[in-house]
């Protein structure tokens, strides 16, 4: 089973799906070796040839690269629960059909300022679609990933549209609308995903409440609370049967399994029984048969077979980081409790497992690149039993006793009134205990931290045991990698349609430029802190935000927010003067980090936004970086007339390649071996210009573009070239 599990793993990690002759040569080999009795490298070429077969068939339904961008009629049937928030209506369309092009068959869209949408509907839609496609950064969600994951071919933004057919049997939605509108002390979006799994009716402060306390798994991913209810039910049949309640013609312990498992299944359709929520029907289930049937095979054996039925059922499971976090959190409950000699006290029953999760669980979030919260586990010894014992039974039963006037509501009422306090304490700890993202580390390193975060979690007496908290302690004091004197690290982050720049001496950092918000998506948060924190940056010592369009400056509260920042530049300092403190330009200043030159310059006559922005010039070691912001053509004629119009290596592309900026005149000053873009791909503005591209590329210049090759990375002061994330190849990217 390890084998067969490893083989449908591998597929998280391959560059790129083999060929289909390779496919069945696998196949053949795999069935051979099951024939000759090598039962280990058979299983894992089967496994591993029906991984690649089901990531091969959720690549070829993506949409096709000649219709991205296009704009098509398309029909299909509304699945899932509808998400509306900020005026911006998402869901999911299966079936997708259009007269003109074939389709994925599943399509996750949006609609700006749309009508209501529900479950089951059938419409046709004017789709501007879009291949899948997302941000690539270091320590970033994987986008691209997740959608594969969640075989999705295309995303689209809705610009039209008419109902077809209204929704038939869309009984989840009509429960979900009836729970959001009573009145449970405020609290209806929160049993909305606490009893259907729907979170789209949290608030942003919402989400960030619980995941600065490691609550989120308790309120949306439903796995747990299906095991917690089905417990209830098995023990509330034995606790009649031991007393002597229960029907003695019926044998207990097969009817408190079926009740059990009947009931998770319930519960699972009533949660959409979406990836999630199969997993911990599968696992329960086999839970199950194993205390009813194989308790003599001991407790690993349906944990083993849970892993391999979920990853067979969907192997792109592997892709998901619930699937890696809910699998080890299991594992790690299964080896501190099963390698005890006696039982522990209720009270250390219910002390230990949250900090030893908190352990186990440590070494996967930090490689995932997920913050850990330091106050995860005083929370959770609190949440768990609160939720479980108190807020689900109140919220289930109210639920299912909404038709029964009074009662349904008042239990609803009840639940939401324990979810208020709960809420309280979560903020204040929240507020006590920030989370933590340690930095980046060799791979070594890891195993390291890893090996010692294993033995702690040995029983009490073993030898080796004291030894991993030093090996722990490695993500607090892991040895950061030091930028030589006279050298520069930096950072193009793939913020999309803005602009976001780290540049790291030996001591010192700057950022130029904070990336874009837009409504309630702040690439400050979701992407320019994670990548700071990374590189094990914990203060700025300047952040110089070119000007205030929001593109640029969007995200500079976040930052700030975050991490204390010495000294704040900007360009545009009477709009951002009093969100951000800023301080002005001043053109012809100069200074020396660590023996790395830097050098701002602004236009006196410059009468816009985009004109006034500050340029950044850095040296080191006779390598240049030329930093531009949006600046046009006016700007850069001006520029050139000043003392830092010198031979550039390196060019950030004025105004993200507009056909405004970038003058042929200005670029063979500059004579720029190559040019740094950033830009959302597909944007609206056509960033970059065809005009402003041909002029890069008869000049010979190196195009480093984020919407093509994610966040790029280089060192000023050796004369290297740059590296992307792209290449770090994965079957999943483009």
């Amino acid at each position: 089973m390890l084998a067969l599990a490893s083989g449908l793993i591998v597929l998280r990690f391959l560059p790129a799906i083999p060929a289909l002759e390779w496919v069945l040569l696998m196949l053949g080999a795999g069935l051979l070796l099951l024939v000759v009795r090598v039962y280990p490298a058979g299983l894992f070429l089967l496994g591993l040839s029906w991984a690649c077969v089901q990531g091969q068939s959720a690549l070829d339904d993506r949409l096709s690269p000649a219709l991205d961008g296009r704009t098509l009629w398309v029909e299909g049937r509304v699945v899932g629960l509808p998400q509306q928030s900020d005026a911006v209506v998402r869901f999911e369309v299966r079936d997708a059909y259009s007269r003109h092009a074939t389709l994925p068959s599943t399509l996750r869209l949006s609609w700006y300022g749309g009508p209501p949408v529900n479950s089951g509907e059938r419409w046709r839609l004017a789709v501007n679609l879009k291949r899948p496609k997302g941000l690539l950064n270091p320590q970033g969600f994987d986008y691209q990933a997740w959608l594969l994951a969640q075989r999705i071919g295309a995303t689209g933004t809705i610009k039209d549209g008419q109902l077809l057919a209204p929704a038939r049997h869309a009984w989840r939605d009509g429960l979900r609308q009836q729970l959001l509108q009573v009145e449970a002390n405020g609290r209806a979006p929160w049993l909305a995903a606490l009893v259907m799994g729907d979170g789209s009716g949290l608030s942003t402060d919402d989400w960030k409440l619980l995941q600065a306390t490691g609550t989120v798994h308790l309120l949306v991913i439903s796995g747990q609370h299906i095991g917690l209810f089905a417990g209830l039910i098995y023990g509330l049949v034995a606790l009649l049967a031991r007393y002597g309640l229960w029907p003695r013609r019926l044998p207990w312990l097969p009817w408190a399994c079926g009740l059990a498992f009947a009931g998770a299944l319930g519960y699972g359709l009533l949660a959409g029984f979406e990836v999630p929520v199969q997993r911990a029907c599968a696992m329960l289930g086999l839970v199950l048969i194993w205390r009813l049937r194989f308790r003599h095979l001991g407790v690993w054996l349906p944990f083993l077979l849970a892993l391999n039925a979920v990853l067979i059922i969907e192997p792109l499971a592997s892709l998901m980081a619930g699937f890696w976090l809910s699998f080890a959190a299991v594992a790690v409950l299964i080896f501190t409790f099963s390698s005890r000699l006696g039982p522990w006290s209720w009270r250390a029953a219910w002390l230990r497992p949250q900090g030893l999760i908190a352990i186990g669980l440590f070494p996967m979030l930090w490689i995932l690149g997920l913050p850990i919260s330091l106050s995860g586990p005083l929370a959770n010894l609190v949440a768990v039993p609160w939720i479980s014992l108190l807020v689900l039974p109140a919220a289930l039963l109210g639920t299912v006793l909404l038709p029964v006037p009074w009662v349904g509501e008042g239990l609803l009422w009840v639940a939401g009134g324990l979810l208020n306090g709960l809420i309280w304490g979560l903020k204040w700890l929240a507020g006590t205990l920030s989370p933590w993202l340690p930095a980046s580390v060799p791979i070594s390193v890891w195993l390291l931290a890893a090996l010692g975060a294993l033995l702690l979690l040995l029983p009490a007496g073993m030898v080796l045991r004291p030894l991993g908290w030093p090996l722990v302690l490695l993500a607090v004091f892991a040895p950061r990698t030091l930028v030589p004197p006279g050298q520069a690290e930096v950072l193009q982050l793939d913020v999309g349609q803005g602009l976001a720049i780290i540049v790291r001496t030996r001591h010192h950092t700057l950022l130029y430029d904070a990336g874009p918000k837009v409504r309630n998506l702040d690439q400050g948060e979701r992407v320019v802190v994670p990548a700071l924190q990374a590189m094990g940056v914990g203060t700025l010592d300047m952040m110089l935000i070119s000007h205030a369009d929001s593109d640029h400056a969007g995200g500079a509260l976040a930052v700030q927010r975050a991490m204390k920042v010495k000294r704040v530049v900007s360009g545009d300092v009477p709009l951002l003067a009093e969100q951000l403190q800023a301080g002005p330009c001043n053109s012809g200043e100069r200074w020396e980090w660590d023996g790395v030159k830097f050098a701002l310059w602004q236009w006196g006559g410059a009468t816009d936004g985009n004109q006034r922005s500050c340029v950044l010039q850095i040296e080191a070691s006779d390598e240049r970086l030329l930093l531009t912001g949006d600046i046009n053509i006016d700007a850069e004629r001006a520029f050139l007339d000043s003392p830092l119009a010198v031979p550039t290596h390196w060019l950030q592309a004025p105004h993200h390649g507009s056909r405004t900026s970038s003058s042929m005149v200005f670029l063979k000053n500059l004579s720029p071996s190559a040019v740094l873009i950033s830009r959302g791909h597909g944007n609206t503005f056509g960033h970059p210009h065809p005009q402003v591209m041909a002029r890069y590329k008869a000049l010979g210049m190196g195009i480093w573009d984020s919407a093509e090759h994610g966040a790029v990375r280089f060192r000023l002061g050796t004369f290297g070239v740059a590296e992307s994330l792209r290449e770090q190849r994965r079957f999943w990217r483009d």
